[in-house]
């Protein structure tokens, strides 16, 4: 018996619960900030009377030297902490895909890293980077890499890059986790043909493994991408945006604007941007993975 209802209706009736929760704790949000970013409003204690003034606030945004600045940084925040999450994430998943003694046991203490709350990861690498007591100083300096401590988080050329370690080091391991169970999908047979044909290691990882494994990379590249373009916590506790302002990203921005000048106006603009810069991105990968999808 033919049903009442068509496929693509019934896919929208079991959909609608979801989307419904989505559309209230998400879209009403959205549009409540997107009104704001029109207007003059401003957290205060007094009534006040808020008006709209157009896109005067994405203008003044748009040319705010100090906002670019932060937009600049958090690129480079994005990029470099997850093309190096995604490298040493992809060299992992190769080792522990080897057969040796002991590996259930690492590939389930791999995973530690990733479980720990990032407030707590900020904070243990703040304590390892102190300029006093920490442990790296007391490692390079027994190793005869410093002649004396160093202030890591407290020098602005390098400040950025610690922080970048910090979060390499918490959120590598979901990418190996990927990346290990993409690779147990290749076709050893494909493998051992190669390797029967004389192609090395390099070679065969080129042209067999990563084409194999490049769609679940791309999936897991894109949210770590979009995580890392509003990376947040971990800035707030190792650094507040110091020094100097050299590891303030837009987030950290728009918190500031929002919560500590109380403009909502402009903080909200800001938030637009951002998540348009957010939306680009994810455009950008999409676009990658159906034009790699659309090859194999």
């Amino acid at each position: 018996m033919r049903s009442l209802i068509g496929a693509k209706q019934q896919k929208w009736l079991l959909l609608a619960p979801a989307l419904t929760v989505l559309a209230l704790i998400s879209f009403v949000p959205f549009v409540k900030t997107l009104w704001l970013s029109f207007s003059d409003s401003e957290i205060s204690a007094l009534p006040t009377v808020v008006s709209f003034i157009g896109l005067e606030n994405y203008i003044y945004a748009l040319t705010d030297p100090d906002f670019i600045s932060s937009l600049g940084r958090t690129l480079y925040f994005t990029f470099i902490s997850v093309g190096a999450e995604v490298i040493l994430g992809v060299a992992v998943a190769l080792l522990l895909n080897q057969q040796f003694k002991g590996r259930t046991l690492m590939r389930a203490l791999i995973i530690l890293p990733w479980a720990i709350p990032t407030i707590v990861n900020a904070v243990t690498w703040r304590l390892i980077y102190n300029p006093d007591y920490g442990a790296l100083n007391s490692l390079l300096m027994q190793l005869g890499i410093i002649g004396e401590y160093q202030s890591w988080l407290g020098d602005p050329d390098v400040a950025m890059n610690m922080v970048i370690l910090a979060d390499v080091w918490k959120n590598f391991p979901l990418v190996a986790y990927v990346a290990l169970a993409a690779l147990q999908t290749v076709p050893m047979d494909m493998l051992n043909a190669a390797r029967l044909e004389g192609a090395n290691a390099w070679r065969r990882f080129f042209k067999i493994t990563l084409p194999w494994i490049i769609g679940p990379l791309l999936v897991i590249i894109v949210l770590r991408s979009v995580e890392a373009f509003r990376v947040f916590d971990i800035i707030y506790v190792m650094t507040r945006g110091g020094p100097a302002n050299q590891t303030k990203t837009a987030s950290f921005y728009v918190y500031q604007e929002y919560f500590s000048y109380l403009r909502s106006g402009s903080g909200s603009s800001y938030a637009i941007i951002v998540a348009l810069i957010s939306i680009i991105l994810i455009y950008g990968y999409y676009r990658a993975a159906k034009r790699q999808n659309g090859s194999l």
